[in-house]
């Protein structure tokens, strides 16, 4: 199966918190898209990765995923220089053939988002090398390097190199991001808190994706950033 678009998380529920009303615009226009999570999130305060594993099946149904895969790198531990760890994104990436990839941001309050950022950025253009030689289920694997890296933003405030209008869209966000109940806001939880377990966290999923689209006239939007120049053939492409 040909992705259009994947998603790479450091942990199940970045790419929902970074992009889920991009990813869920992307296949109601009917875009393949998936999700790669690099660790299963083993180390985080709340829940257990077993718990997470659940919740991300849940959150991949919310948003009618074509794919989604973990490949249970260790959390906090896993290396953005590691050969190994780039050979199993590049199989991945070359078993799919995404198109456009979307990355945790260069850097952020977690350090694992910037390893994870790099570590998936250098693979995506390892991939494209014919000389790396990878095999998937015994046959060879044909090199593939994706059209397109971008990265979205997450706890850390960026300026964002370019913005997708989401309206109409930010409310699956929000189902798929609770779909870890875990992780969120819950009044009636016993468990330790969070940076990301509080109730002001949880309203900021939806207070910042409205100050992006306020500043570009429409009700929402998520922004992105870049690795290389965005190339537009006409000044009308651009609204």
């Amino acid at each position: 199966m040909k992705l259009d678009i994947l998603a790479i998380g450091a942990h199940p529920d970045d790419v929902e918190l970074g992009c889920s009303a991009t990813i869920a615009k992307e296949i109601a226009s009917g875009k393949k898209v998936g999700i790669l999570d690099l660790t299963r999130g083993e180390l985080g305060t709340r829940g257990s990765a077993e718990i997470r594993d659940e919740e991300a099946k849940e959150a991949a149904k919310v948003l009618d995923l074509s794919m989604r895969e973990n490949l249970g790198f260790a959390d906090g531990f896993f290396e953005d220089d590691n050969k190994e760890h780039q050979l199993e994104i590049i199989k991945i990436l070359r078993k799919y053939r995404p198109d456009i990839v979307l990355l945790n941001p260069p850097y952020d309050r977690h350090i694992d988002h910037g390893k994870g950022s790099k570590l998936a950025s250098s693979s995506c253009f390892l991939s494209g090398l014919r000389r790396i030689e990878t095999e998937l289920e015994g046959v060879q694997q044909e090199a593939w390097r994706p059209k397109q890296v971008y990265h979205y933003i997450q706890w850390q405030p960026m300026e964002p190199d370019f913005v997708v209008d989401v309206t109409g869209f930010i409310d699956k966000k929000i189902e798929a991001v609770k779909a870890y109940k875990s992780q969120f806001f819950d009044p009636n939880s016993k468990e330790p808190s969070s940076p990301i377990s509080s109730k002001n966290f949880l309203e900021s999923i939806k207070y910042r994706a409205q100050d992006l689209g306020r500043l570009v006239n429409v009700d929402y939007a998520e922004g992105f950033t870049t690795e290389r120049y965005i190339a537009v053939k006409n000044l009308s492409d651009i609204f």
